[in-house]
């Protein structure tokens, strides 16, 4: 110790006299070890703000000086605790959802004391603004524009929930202030500072472990250069900005349900890029979807070019119109538009710390990305208020002509119909439903469009106001514009990347396996049919006599999986069939399970019955075990079920995405535990423990496993486990080398034009 302790302070003193150090200035550790950084002079958020002493700071509140730390989750509930203590008729404060990890989720929604004073009545006149069935009388001229500002879905972009801070604290206690007094008098503001606070707060813990005397800028600095799986994720590592539509975490399905309430005018997303760049506001970048309203798209330009106005005054850069498009309608930027919002997406240059050093520019500090959001975010609440009048009529013809367009269209409806996976139908009901979609569900069957359908089909007509979502989900194709398509056909033939930003295929029923069809003419109704405006759930049911020998769910739907899932869990006796069978005059699949009495506790229907609710299965309940066709119960084709120990690979070098999705899949949709195990832990006897290891795409595993892992594994599957790769994780476990299959990759390319495999190899496949 001694030796290392002179050899550094000798190097130090010598780097410092070459002049290689620059001089030690305090830095942002702990309070009682270090002064915060000084702001540069003149440096102010909002240059002349007059303020409130009686609404407390953030400083007062948490510690720190808005942009002087990264601001932690549970702080920026606290401190929106403490805005809303300090002005409680200026604003309020509530949860709307919680993320998987148990965090709060809330928003503020901050306005003049009339306005704060009478937002039932308000929320009552948006939802007849929304209702074109509705008259409207004099609801629109009492309406506040209102403006949602959602901060910082992806954890790591830091700046969005400080400015978020910044913002409310801006409207509540500035004093003095005509933009500000435009807002309160002619607007809502809603904050929802936080939409991932389990990704904030793996990226903030990652960042101040890292953290040290002084903070660096350098872009390989570990305080600035997150480890596994990084903060943009949430919990089950999902890029949450994508699930609008999809609604798999509850955090998005917090967001529709608060959205689907209040239907906010205006939607920012507000996000951060890479460090190089400057800002990103409206109007979005082509492709625009087809689906998006004409008024839509022009009020873009209002937006930007106030908010141009503003970065201008203060000297800020920015772009428009490049990068992110507004085609896919799976972002918080666009899901909105489609109940008649104006949904943006806006982009700030991240410092991915407290301090970036660029390339290109000068270097910055993050308080100066929390500026830029809190300017934008002011610029735009005044937009909407200047512009209220305007956007309110907008939005009600928005509902009036999807209505009418809806009746005039060729399709009038589109009915999902009930099949052989009921279950997927069924879903893809319920996910239009929970976005606003009105859905009709028969309850006997009917002859529409030539052709007959079942009871259980759902009918989605198109002359309701979600008219456009509707086209744009459960389409088959929704079309890039002509000429977009043809300069990107274009540059493709001349080797140049193509100008889409991301997602350009959705169609949620292929996605889901559900055979839509496209009725024309006038849509199905009546009355053999149930009206749904809300969340569609399904229930399953046990039929059948109560003293029963034998309970059997039919295999080939996802609610027969989560029903086992839940069996084998609780400790049932649980048996497949390995063949179809037929009794008591009903069919059953090869796979079907079976719950015999015998085998089971006393309270086995009870418990059936209450998975059968839970997990919407279907149970029949038979009295005796005479089986007309198939295989008996005691057949050696009928085999029993053991609750199967589960791993999914983690860490380098899988895909956070895609072992995230895996494991979610596993423990979300079909109610099953699964144990996370570090790929550099599988060098290890403790393999043993587990049947089944879930090996998700991402790098070569061969170089985390190296040999001795690689061994392990496959001696552990010579033992019998199971194997299960997916992406990349199924080329690497299909590789020669690694002897893990017995298949091999047939006629892979190499650079000396032979084939990969060898003629033995190939006799094997």
């Amino acid at each position: 110790m001694f030796r290392l302790t002179a050899f550094l302070t000798a190097a130090l003193f010598s780097a410092a006299a070459s002049g290689q150090t620059t001089p030690w200035r305090p830095g942002y550790g702990p309070a009682d070890a270090q002064a915060p950084l000084t702001r540069p002079a003149g440096f102010e958020f909002w240059p002349g703000a007059k303020y409130d002493p009686a609404i407390p700071t953030l400083e007062s509140v948490v510690g720190h000086r808005n942009g002087e730390r990264i601001t932690r989750p549970e702080d920026a509930v606290r401190y929106l605790g403490a805005l809303r203590r300090a002005a409680p008729l200026r604003m309020r404060l509530f949860e709307y959802a919680r993320s998987w990890e148990g965090r709060p989720l809330v928003y503020a929604v901050i306005g003049s004391e009339a306005m704060i004073a009478r937002l039932d009545a308000i929320k009552k006149d948006i939802a007849r603004a929304a209702d074109p069935s509705l008259p409207l009388g004099d609801a629109l001229s009492n309406l506040p524009a209102t403006v949602f500002l959602s901060y910082s879905v992806h954890g790591n972009e830091i700046s969005g929930t400080d400015a978020a801070l910044l913002t409310a604290y801006h409207l509540i206690a500035a004093t003095e202030d005509a933009t500000v007094d435009k807002i309160k008098r002619d607007a809502l503001v809603f904050i929802d500072p936080s939409q991932n606070p389990d990704g904030r707060a793996r990226f903030v813990h990652n960042f101040e472990i890292a953290e040290g005397l002084e903070n660096s800028g350098s872009a390989i600095a570990a305080e600035r250069n997150e480890p596994w799986p990084g903060g943009r994720t949430n919990h089950y590592l999902f890029d949450m900005n994508r699930d609008w539509f999809a609604l798999t975490q509850p955090e998005t399905r917090g967001r529709i349900r608060l959205l689907r309430e209040w239907r906010p005018l205006v939607f920012v997303d507000l996000h951060e890029m890479n460090t190089e760049s400057t800002y990103f506001f409206s109007p979005e970048a082509r492709p625009y979807n087809p689906h998006l309203a004409s008024s839509q798209r022009e009020s873009l330009e209002l937006f930007g070019r106030n908010n141009a106005k503003w970065f201008d005054r203060n000297g800020f850069p920015y772009f428009t119109r490049e990068v992110y498009d507004a085609f896919y309608p799976g972002y918080g930027a666009s899901w909105p538009s489609y109940y008649g919002a104006i949904a943006m997406t806006y982009e700030r240059g991240s410092a991915r710390g407290l301090l970036a050093d660029r390339r290109k520019g000068p270097d910055f500090h993050y308080r100066d990305s929390v500026r830029q959001h809190f300017l934008a975010s002011i610029a735009t609440a005044e937009t909407a208020a200047v512009n209220r009048d305007r956007l309110w009529r907008d939005f009600r013809a928005y509902q009036e002509s999807a209505v009418s367009e809806g009746r005039r269209e060729s399709t009038r409806a589109y009915i999902l119909p009930a099949g052989h996976d009921n279950a997927a139908a069924f879903r893809l009901a319920g996910l239009l439903t929970q976005q606003g979609v009105e859905v009709l569900t028969a309850k006997s069957s009917f002859a529409a469009c030539g052709k007959n359908f079942g009871a259980g089909s759902h009918v989605v007509p198109l002359a309701q106001p979600a008219k456009r979502l509707i086209r744009t989900l459960l389409d088959d194709q929704v079309e890039l514009e002509a000429d977009f398509l043809a300069e990107q056909e274009r540059r493709r033939a001349k080797d140049l990347g193509d100008e889409i930003y991301d997602v350009t295929a959705w169609s949620l029923p292929m996605m889901m396996g559900v055979a839509v069809a496209s009725c024309e003419g006038a849509a199905p109704g009546g009355g053999n049919f149930v009206t749904h405006s809300g969340r569609l759930t399904r229930a399953g049911v046990l039929t059948g006599p109560e003293a029963a020998v034998a309970y059997l769910v039919a295999w080939g739907e996802r609610p027969a999986t989560r029903l086992l899932a839940r069996a084998l869990r609780a400790g049932l006796s649980v048996s497949s069939s390995d063949r179809a069978f037929t009794i008591a005059e009903r069919s059953f699949p090869a796979g079907t399970l079976i719950f015999q009495q015998a085998d089971n506790r006393g309270d086995l229907h009870a418990v059936l019955s209450r998975f059968a609710q839970e997990t919407g299965a279907s149970v029949i309940a038979v009295g005796d075990s005479w089986v007309v066709e198939g295989p008996n119960f005691g057949s050696a084709n009928v085999v029993a079920m053991r609750a199967p120990k589960i791993a999914v690979a983690w860490d380098d070098p899988t895909s956070p995405t895609i072992a995230g999705t895996t494991r979610y899949v596993v423990e979300r949709q079909f109610d099953y535990p699964v144990t996370a195990v570090r790929v550099e832990d599988m060098n290890n006897r403790a393999l043993d423990q587990f049947d089944v290891i879930l090996l998700p795409g991402g790098d070569d595993y061969s170089r985390v496993l190296g040999k001795p892992g690689l061994d392990r594994l496959r001696a552990w599957v010579e033992r019998g486990g199971v194997l299960i790769a997916t992406g990349a994780a199924a080329r690497f476990a299909a590789d020669p080398d690694t002897g893990l299959l017995s298949i091999r990759r047939e006629d892979a390319a190499r650079p000396d034009g032979l084939e990969d495999a060898s003629q033995e190899e190939k006799a094997t496949v």
